[in-house]
């Protein structure tokens, strides 16, 4: 028996049973049922969200127990870390993003189409592309990890941008939950970059949440307290080991490229750019001016509002 029906099935009846006795009811009292067919396309990220933090919150602390790469002892900063994470993955930030970037995307492709300008559709590219649709995918998660490899560079490499992104670094108590510790702008800029890509090079509404759900799991997979490398295939997927030296004090901010490690997802980028660094990566997290006592914020609104301060230059 195949599973993945039945998986659509029970998310299909999910997504009807919240958007009947939760959203629905709401859109009729407020008189904004004209939004009810893109709320009820908003809540099939909700349930699965809400199914993808259920099955990494009941698997992964087990392996972080068992793998541990150190002792849980910051609580508070791991409370934070699961705020961001309910927050964008059972659809809070998925919702502005839909909010602010749905027209902009509506008016892009009618102006491609008004003007003849043909999308750069990998269908196009490499006839028949998206007849397989195990290759498609794969192929279109290459691509969007390529484009988002030298947006993380550029977050370490603008100042601006960095001073977004340290949010995220900021984290020194490492769990899966980190993975979505994000400014809120600064996951705007790449989520919007990330869209505007798939829209071109042709990616299906479907498959693109097939894609953003395979890419969360895996980096919250890589941002693990767990004491992983993935041997041979080091080279081949981000292991926690890996990604940990990205975030470490001494090496995930510094030298020349502004920090290591920089592959979302394959650390075939880092391999060919020269920004790989293949050591194990059991060391402190952090940014080193943590040390000297800067302040990036211990709870979600001091953290996003320090962020905007240093980047207006009003803070230290």
């Amino acid at each position: 028996m195949n599973p993945l029906p039945m998986l659509d099935a029970a998310i299909a009846w999910l997504q009807g049973l919240l958007f009947e006795h939760a959203v629905e009811p709401v859109l009729f009292g407020l008189g904004l049922m004209r939004y009810a067919e893109e709320l009820f396309d908003f809540t099939e990220w909700v349930v699965i969200g809400a199914l993808e933090v259920a099955l990494l919150a009941a698997v992964l602390p087990l392996l972080e127990r068992r793998w541990g790469v150190e002792p849980l002892r910051d609580r508070r900063a791991v409370r934070t870390d699961i705020v961001y994470t309910l927050l964008h993955r059972l659809g809070g930030f998925a919702l502005l993003v839909f909010a602010l970037m749905t027209p902009a995307f509506d008016a892009l492709e009618g102006w491609l189409r008004l003007h003849g300008v043909p999308r750069m559709n990998l269908d196009q590219v490499i006839p028949g592309v998206t007849d397989v649709a195990i290759v498609s995918f794969l192929i279109y998660l290459v691509v969007l990890d390529f484009v988002d490899y030298w947006m993380h560079r550029a977050q370490h490499r603008f100042g601006w941008w960095w001073q977004l992104h340290a949010v995220h670094h900021s984290q020194r108590q490492m769990t899966f939950w980190s993975d979505n510790r994000n400014h809120l702008l600064d996951d705007l800029l790449r989520d919007g970059v990330l869209a505007v890509v798939a829209l071109v090079v042709g990616v299906a509404p479907g498959q693109f949440i097939a894609l953003v759900v395979a890419t969360r799991v895996l980096q919250s997979v890589q941002h693990a307290n767990l004491r992983w490398r993935f041997g041979a295939g080091e080279r081949l997927l981000v292991s926690p080991s890996y990604h940990r030296l990205h975030h470490a004090i001494g090496y995930g901010h510094e030298g020349p490229a502004r920090g290591v490690n920089f592959g979302v997802l394959f650390p075939w980028w880092d391999l060919m750019f020269g920004t790989a660094d293949l050591r194990p990566g059991f060391v402190p997290t952090g940014i080193r001016d943590q040390l000297d006592g800067r302040d990036y914020g211990a709870g979600f609104w001091s953290q996003q509002w320090l962020a905007l301060r240093r980047v207006t230059g009003l803070g230290r």
